[in-house]
């Protein structure tokens, strides 16, 4: 039942313009961050950890945010068209399981997203004439990480996007929460916004130390997120009036 659901958003999501977004979208910061780093590189040290800084301080405030609410605000607007929350709703699956798909879908989504970014950084460093090894496990660590504290902001935009049919202003609520995250996390309170987990996850700050918290706290704290969201969102799907 499950798997007949995520075949459907795939079918979806199959040679939509969306990934347009997850190909060129990346690069920009990319090619920013690595200009940055290029431009300051008497001051950043510290090679790839400092590219890293360079890359997320655009990434993960402005673009990620911008192509996780364009992936949710996607596979939402495909319900709102056409009266299709009828359609979908009169289905014989519990209700948390059609949001669940469409969390599993993005979180994909986002997970490609952060591996493409990691190709980028790796790419951009060796262009920038960095010479060292790149710090894979690190790497691994803050795509992860990063994923994780995406799925967040995807369970949240997700059930925003029942509410706001407008694409674009679904998108606009993305990009707004991606430069709150950046606010919370100036005053040490990137542990506990949601919008704030993404970077926070990704160590956008200072990639050569462990988060403050520790990883555990931060794995409970969106494992809490996306168990709220997802409960809240399967609620309101079951009671809305369509």
């Amino acid at each position: 039942m499950f798997l007949q659901l995520l075949k459907t958003e795939y079918i979806k999501l199959h040679r939509a313009p969306v990934w347009l977004a997850f190909l060129i979208m990346p690069v920009i910061p990319a090619l920013l961050g690595t200009l940055n780093y290029l431009a300051n590189i008497g001051i950043l040290k510290n090679e790839w950890y400092s590219l890293w800084t360079q890359h997320t301080l655009f990434t993960d405030y402005f673009f990620l945010p911008l192509m996780i609410g364009i992936y949710c605000s996607y596979l939402m607007q495909c319900e709102h068209l056409q009266h299709n929350w009828n359609k979908l709703l009169t289905m014989p699956v519990p209700r948390y399981m059609i949001f669940a798909a469409k969390l599993t879908v993005v979180s994909f989504m986002i997970l490609i997203s952060e591996l493409w970014i990691a190709v980028l950084f790796i790419a951009s460093g060796t262009i920038a004439g960095i010479s060292s090894t790149p710090p894979y496990h690190s790497l691994a660590a803050w795509c992860l990480f990063g994923t994780l504290g995406g799925m967040v902001m995807a369970a949240l935009q997700l059930g925003l996007a029942i509410f706001i049919k407008s694409f674009a202003r679904s998108v606009a609520v993305a990009f707004a929460g991606g430069i709150s995250g950046l606010v919370f996390l100036a005053k040490d309170l990137g542990n506990i916004w949601p919008y704030s987990l993404m970077a926070y996850g990704m160590n956008s700050n200072a990639p050569q130390q462990l988060m403050k918290t520790g990883y555990v706290p931060f794995i409970l704290t969106c494992t809490a997120y996306i168990l709220l969201f997802a409960i809240l969102s399967s609620k309101i799907l079951a009671k809305k009036d369509w």
